[in-house]
């Protein structure tokens, strides 16, 4: 059964033209070979290993779908998950300190959507507590003693993170006395530090002890204690999705080279088990995992992700550390449509209208129009597909009773539509009105 928020964030999503935040379980097609895999590595992940995954696919294939629906399956299962999209501006992979500030930005739980860094250090101090108080340590009415007990058990669990990088446990320190005596803006102020933010005061920083910002390396131990703090409060772990690696191909030599290079650390230190509970995805293109000016610049990083493609897809192994989507084909476009016009229709008062109106073969036909925009490129067509089908048909025959789309509705599928891949993937031609042929 899903729930009207969860179906209406869906269908908004898919009327921007976007891939949802969440219950993509309700719509997803063509990833049960994925499914037992998955819920296996998530397991060893939660059970203190850790996992690494490259999915590779072209542009349609859905590598940002498969992401979202993994992180979404994980956070049922009580991991965090957090995704970074790497560009050569915003977020540079060979910048990890820049990295790790992103991650936390968009670090996800069940119950915080975004940023949920801060109410997850909350819930640990909590528990520290609770520690605290079953042990006898301290009691309820004695604030004081209670604050110094949980800091020393604060520094216990994180004794071996303070060995490598102290100033996590000094940052966290300073930010659970700053609330204890009401002081709101130093513990903002500590816990943006930690966080990675830039241009915090010079006055807050000396009042933990702290120097500088958060750096490339310091960013690594960070990483190590965040996934302490999450797994001593009680979550399973942490899903990181590094998303668009193969933006790397198109940076600066010098610059790939250290990005490779970083993303080849990140491997050796999970295969090292120095991040235990953390499962790391990278998407990208197949261009990033073949070409010249993708991981082959790094023998070491081509060697860990190397795997066998040359039999048929039927056959792949899902247990590879890559994994190829294939691209979407009309069964699976007519799919995945059905199942969205379902989900609309299960909200709406009109449910018999529309399941009758929007019959399958108004769905295939649309499809094919679609497709035919993109050159019968059904791989590229399922966004505007879905864009198109929920704003501009279930919407309107919910809205408007006497709304005929094999009449009253003509498909035009505009530039400005398009994002930049779809436009260069788009035949040359101008924009057309493509007639529904029904």
């Amino acid at each position: 059964m899903v729930s009207p928020k969860r179906r209406e964030e869906v269908l908004d999503a898919l009327r921007r033209g976007t891939v949802p935040q969440d219950g993509l379980d309700v719509f997803a097609v063509g990833l049960e070979p994925f499914e037992g895999t998955v819920d296996a590595e998530l397991r060893r992940v939660q059970e203190g290993g850790n996992a690494f995954k490259a999915v590779r696919g072209d542009y349609g294939c859905g590598k940002t779908f498969f992401s979202r629906w993994l992180q979404e399956r994980a956070r049922r299962q009580g991991f965090a998950t957090t995704e970074v999209q790497i560009s050569e501006t915003e977020t540079p992979l060979h910048r990890l300190e820049t990295v790790y500030r992103r991650m936390l930005e968009r670090l996800a739980t069940s119950s915080v959507r975004a940023a949920a860094f801060r109410s997850i250090i909350d819930a640990w101090f909590y528990a520290l507590e609770e520690d605290v108080l079953s042990a006898g340590a301290a009691t309820g009415s004695d604030d004081h003693r209670l604050l110094t007990e949980t800091s020393r058990l604060m520094e216990k669990r994180l004794e071996k993170l303070s060995q490598s990088a102290p100033s996590f446990s000094a940052a966290l320190r300073g930010y659970r006395e700053a609330l204890a005596k009401g002081d709101t803006t130093t513990a903002e102020g500590l816990i943006a530090w930690v966080s990675g933010q830039p241009n915090v005061g010079a006055s807050l920083k000396r009042l933990a002890n702290l120097k500088g910002e958060v750096d490339h390396f310091t960013a690594l131990s960070f990483l190590q204690g965040l996934l302490v703090v999450l797994r001593d409060s009680g979550h399973a772990g942490m899903v990181m999705v590094l998303d668009e690696v193969e933006t790397l191909q198109r940076v600066r030599t010098d610059a790939r080279e250290k990005a490779l290079n970083a993303l080849r650390q990140l491997i050796d230190e999970i295969d090292a088990g120095r991040f235990s509970g953390l499962y790391l995805l990278i998407t990208g293109t197949p261009s990033f995992f073949d070409g010249p000016q993708g991981i082959s610049k790094l023998a070491p990083l081509a060697q860990r992700l190397q795997t066998d493609f040359t039999t048929d897809a039927r056959f792949d192994n899902p247990r590879a550390p890559q994994i190829r989507l294939q691209a979407f084909d009309l069964n699976l476009l007519l799919a995945v449509g059905r199942k969205v016009r379902d989900l609309y229709a299960g909200g709406s008062a009109a449910r018999q209208r529309l399941v009758s109106v929007a019959d399958d073969s108004l769905i295939e036909a649309l499809a094919k129009g679609v497709a035919g925009r993109f050159g019968g490129k059904i791989g590229i067509a399922p966004r505007i597909f879905l864009k198109k089908l929920v704003a501009d048909l279930l919407d309107r025959i919910e809205l408007h009773a006497d709304f005929d789309p094999r009449r009253d509705y003509r498909l035009i599928v505009r530039e400005e539509e398009l994002t930049e891949e779809e436009r260069n993937l788009v035949p040359a031609t101008s924009v057309n009105e493509i007639a529904l042929q029904l």
